[in-house]
């Protein structure tokens, strides 16, 4: 199937010609033609299997074919969870909208407030926002939802993570209730079905990828070590094989720039982001991540939506996340349009019913390997073994370990960055 088998007008598929895009994924083949239709949709999918581009672009064609109201007020809103992910939407609008009339504009905290009334005061067909500034803006009266037609929750299962529930209920009740209303994320929870319930009518069901797994394309490993090792086998591994571009996620942002800090003094560039960042200061590190002037960007789970690389490479859980579905939001990041990625988790002792935990959840045992010269002070498979044992289950085998290396390695200190 090609693009222009999906019914899309010749201006969008101009738009993704110029992209090189011909074949849309299995998302954009499904959701496509139901949202060109007026359906409301619950999709489901692994991240970057282009879920953005698959309502990006019939919400375009979408509100082509509708008369606008005139007053040029926004006729279709879009939520995201976090600012990173707003921008990676409002990025879609521009890039798949250039050949149409329509004005957007992303709405989110870390930048000026009075910025934004201006160019909301200027007209807009499409707003793109996180729900706290939304909400902040309703407030001020400076956004009139009124005449919103489409209204898309991205990633709605984050937000439901996040603690979003009671803002969007609160921006649901500012809406026409005659609308058309988008679904889209990456797991299909329970608590993701009760809001779609109370949300959609007769909603098209799309799910494209087993419920809650890794992306497929990605090579997961785990390296059992002692915690105060952890930052020090990083840096080695990182130096030992020449790791390029390295996104590693920790659990909080105290932690983040901590490791930052460790990680730049063994001579790697190396920045961090997390929500305690300014919008501007999380921008330009990402920035310098793609481009390759940092080496490592260390984030909190802020970043593990919305970061868009398509050929990103490594993924490292130095501290494995509390909710198991984490672990699959952040591993998505690598592996994406079709390229290969690795993620690779450090675990120490009191992390190995994290571990439990993610497994159980992708149904399968993640390989490990016993870095040499870094061996913990625990075996990793007993106690993981006594952790999944469960009342009236059966105690699974230990999954086989690996150990990798030769003797111990040389402290990685500055000869780590000038590695690769």
């Amino acid at each position: 199937m090609t693009f222009d088998q999906l019914g899309l007008t010749t201006g969008l598929l101009r738009a993704v010609a110029d992209q090189g895009y011909s074949t849309p994924t299995p998302i954009q083949q499904q959701a496509i033609p139901a949202i060109l239709q007026g359906r409301d949709i619950l999709a489901s999918a692994q991240t970057g299997t282009g879920k953005t581009a698959g309502f990006t672009l019939p919400l375009l064609q979408r509100l082509a074919e509708t008369r606008s109201n005139g007053k040029r007020m926004p006729r279709a809103l879009v939520l995201t969870p976090t600012r990173e992910l707003a921008v990676q939407v409002g990025e879609s609008v521009i890039t798949y909208g250039k050949h149409m009339p329509f004005r957007a504009a992303m709405v989110y905290g870390g930048v000026s407030f009075g910025g934004q009334v201006r160019q909301l005061r200027q007209g807009i067909d499409i707003l793109i926002a996180t729900p706290g500034r939304l909400l902040d803006h309703l407030s001020q009266g400076t956004v009139d939802l009124s005449a919103v037609e489409i209204l898309v929750l991205d990633e709605c299962d984050r937000m439901l993570d996040m603690g979003f529930i009671h803002d969007i209920r609160k921006i649901m009740g500012r809406l026409p209730d005659e609308r058309q209303t988008l679904m889209f994320s990456a797991t299909f929870s329970k608590p993701i079905q009760q809001l779609a319930h109370s949300l959609l009518n007769d909603p098209v069901q799309i799910e494209v990828a087993p419920r809650n797994t890794a992306a497929e394309r990605v090579e997961q490993v785990v390296h059992p070590v002692d915690r105060h090792r952890k930052r020090e086998l990083l840096s080695h591994m990182i130096g030992f094989h020449g790791w390029q571009q390295v996104l590693v996620f920790t659990r909080t942002k105290h932690g983040a720039n901590r490791l930052a800090e460790q990680l730049a003094k063994d001579g790697l560039k190396t920045a961090a982001i997390h929500g305690n960042k300014t919008q501007a200061a999380r921008a330009r590190a990402l920035s310098d991540f793609k481009q390759g002037k940092v080496r490592v960007l260390v984030a909190t789970d802020v970043a593990s939506r919305g970061i868009d690389i398509d050929q990103l490479p490594y993924v490292v859980n130095f501290e494995l996340p509390n909710v198991a579905e984490d672990y699959v939001h952040r591993i998505g990041r690598t592996g994406r349009a079709g390229n290969e990625g690795r993620a690779v988790s450090l675990i120490c002792d009191d992390e190995l019913p994290l571990l439990v935990n993610i497994e159980r959840l992708l149904k399968q045992p993640i390989p490990q390997d016993v870095v040499a010269g870094y061996e913990p002070s625990f075996s990793a498979d007993t106690a993981q073994v006594n952790a999944a044992a469960a009342p009236g289950k059966p105690r699974r085998q230990p999954s086989r370990r690996r150990r990798s290396g030769g003797g111990k390695p040389s402290a990685p200190r500055r000869a780590a960055g000038s590695r690769g």
